[in-house]
């Protein structure tokens, strides 16, 4: 997610991103190394959750880095506010866009997150979120944990990418379409497309526990940021009403399921999601006024969705404890207790 306005007749994500990917063979310069790199996130970000939540099911934390902006920006750049100083303690800088200018002075485009930045250099690697979480499955097995899941199984690829690619257009970007229309027709338009996607979705699990049948994948990692978001945000704040999460009876049973799985909901920050929104987007919400609600202890209900077999991790395993460093606040999530665990995890069959 970039810093900066986006109110347009129309809304249309700039996709422009740094292309290089890590690898195995360094084939665009930039190999595979442990301790090498920093991925900057921010938990209010959907983009940046997905690869927070990668890199944590795939155990890669001890591998790459985490250093995390604070909630809100302004419209040059996101901030290091969280942490001591305004200063990321192991890049030393302020602000993200100092790394991406360390590489492309005077960058053009928004300064987005996630980003990896290279260590050793302080230059932004790439800011290419779709790539990103599917090189951490592909590029970087050689050190992931024991029991790490198959999130882009080989076997599921050609199926996966259509449904990947309907999640993206029409409900994680959906949402901004909705939000950012600058007219009441392409507000129609937007809300009818997501909707129509919803309901897609919707039927698509009534009768599959994941969205590619018995496991986990990348595909329910894309989907899930946006729906753990739904109700807080997109609801009210984008004029997605036409009915919350929880009035989808297998959506939302699906998220619960996901959210209560290792890996997921230990990692969402409701507090920062609700004031980036509506602190950062002051063309659609003026006063900065950030919502009390909604009530978000129902996300701790059991989703029955055990029932219909499979299991999330296939022959893999749940990922372990989470460092104290990257502990969502108790406070901030209804689903995590004060270790930072969850305290409402579905059984794992």
């Amino acid at each position: 997610m970039a810093a900066g306005s986006y109110v347009e007749p129309s809304y249309e994500r700039d996709t422009r991103y740094i292309p290089d990917r890590i690898t195995r063979d360094g084939s665009d310069g930039w190999p595979v190394e442990p301790g090498r790199y920093r991925l900057v996130a921010a938990r209010a970000c959907p983009w940046a959750s997905r690869a927070i939540m990668v890199r944590r099911l795939l155990g890669l934390e001890d591998v790459i880095s985490l250093g995390l902006c604070g909630p809100t920006h302004d419209a040059d750049s996101w901030t290091f506010d969280l942490d001591p100083g305004g200063v990321d303690p192991v890049l030393g800088i302020p602000r993200l866009k100092d790394a991406y200018e360390k590489r492309f002075p005077s960058y053009p485009r928004g300064i987005t997150v996630p980003a990896i930045v290279d260590v050793l250099s302080g230059q932004v690697v790439t800011n290419d979120f779709a790539r990103m979480t599917l090189d951490f499955a592909t590029e970087w097995t050689d050190y992931q944990r024991a029991g790490a899941p198959d999130l882009w199984p080989v076997d599921l690829r050609e199926e996966m990418a259509p449904v990947m690619r309907r999640v993206y257009t029409e409900v994680n970007n959906g949402v901004y379409r909705c939000g950012f229309a600058g007219t009441q027709e392409a507000y129609d338009a937007a809300y009818g497309r997501l909707f129509t996607a919803l309901d897609w979705l919707e039927d698509r699990l009534t009768t599959r526990r994941y969205l590619m049948g018995e496991h986990l994948t990348c595909a329910d990692v894309r989907l899930l940021t946006t729906l753990v978001r739904f109700d807080p945000v997109y609801h009210g704040h984008f004029k997605c009403n036409r009915q919350k999460l929880d009035e989808f009876p297998v959506l939302w049973a699906y998220a619960r399921d996901l959210f209560q799985t290792p890996g997921f909901g230990d990692t969402v920050d409701f507090v920062q999601i609700k004031q980036h929104y509506y602190r950062v987007h002051r063309d659609i919400n003026p006063t900065g006024i950030v919502p009390l609600g909604p009530d978000l202890t129902n996300w701790c209900e059991p989703s029955g969705r055990e029932a219909l077999g499979g299991s999330p991790f296939g022959h893999g395993t749940a990922p372990g404890e989470i460092a104290p460093a990257e502990r969502v606040p108790q406070a901030h999530n209804p689903a995590v207790g004060p270790d930072g665990e969850l305290i409402v995890t579905q059984r794992i069959r």
